[in-house]
């Protein structure tokens, strides 16, 4: 129950960075974003570290990390470009197939007990995301929807790996060693991409990667209390966010299929909080 709040608490976070990534890419780079983000993260685990240095970054689980590191990479950086290159419905709609792909693997690799009612769940909620976006045949054939489906595949396995470490290593270091080893991916091209922002930018994307920081803490804390496959769950919550948001800043009114796709999700996921919770006082 707690992992499902935490979780909740992410998406609105996630989907407010996803808002100004999509401000911020109209004048800069993809990777100068996301060094943005990684310096910020990076800076609010010093605290942390310093109260155990060196022992915080001595792991027993390297390659866990270097799954984790790929695949957050990888999610990260096609998250913003993807938005940069396809319709904003269309990025969105694809990258959702992280969820599936989170209750599969944690089926094969976590091993967890995904029944056919939570996994119906997740089947439920990518159909109404698909409700709600409705994306047209030549988005879909487009070959840049592969970029959002390639950042979904990277998000489940980050996401798998981090429910795996979570259980053993300290947020501060699971958020250092991603923001040290994307910062440095993300700042090597920086000599030819590079623009020096104003002080308005400035604050704007160091205001990002401050939201961007407390969505990972978060995230992290409901890898921790709760199963990999129910809060993956939980992620279609952020088109609900993504629509009040559009609505509140580009004043982006939903039409009805968008409400019926959001009415589909909405139910699917209070069926899983539900569930879960029954599960809990049976305990």
């Amino acid at each position: 129950m707690q992992g499902l709040l935490w979780g909740l608490l992410a998406m609105v976070f996630f989907a407010v960075v996803a808002a100004m990534a999509k401000v911020a890419v109209a004048d800069y780079h993809v990777l100068q974003i996301l060094l943005f983000r990684q310096a910020v993260i990076f800076l609010s685990t010093i605290p942390d570290l310093a109260r155990t240095f060196p022992h915080s970054l001595k792991t027993d689980r390297p390659w866990w990390h270097a799954v984790r590191l790929i695949g957050a990479f990888l999610a990260l950086s096609t998250g913003i470009w993807a938005v940069a290159v396809l319709p904003l419905t269309t990025a969105i709609m694809l990258s959702f197939a992280r969820v599936l792909l989170v209750s599969l693997l944690a089926l094969w690799i976590l091993k967890e007990p995904v029944g056919p009612r939570r996994m119906g769940a997740v089947m439920v909620d990518f159909v109404g995301v698909i409700i709600a976006m409705r994306p047209g045949v030549e988005d879909l054939i487009d070959l840049n929807a592969l970029i959002p489906l390639a950042g979904a595949l990277g998000a489940a396995f980050a996401m798998i790996s981090v429910h795996k470490l979570s259980q053993t290593e300290s947020t501060a270091t699971l958020l250092v060693y991603q923001a040290v080893f994307v910062g440095l991916a993300a700042a090597i091209p920086m000599y030819w991409v590079w623009i020096t922002p104003d002080l308005y930018d400035f604050l704007f994307l160091t205001a990002m990667g401050v939201l961007a920081t407390l969505a990972q803490w978060f995230g992290v804390r409901a890898m921790r209390l709760g199963e990999a496959s129910v809060i993956g769950n939980v992620d279609y919550t952020q088109l609900i966010w993504a629509a009040i948001i559009g609505y509140l800043v580009w004043q982006e009114i939903p039409d009805a299929y968008t409400l019926l796709g959001a009415a589909i999700i909405i139910g699917s996921s209070l069926y899983i909080f539900r569930r879960e919770h029954e599960a809990l006082e049976f305990r």
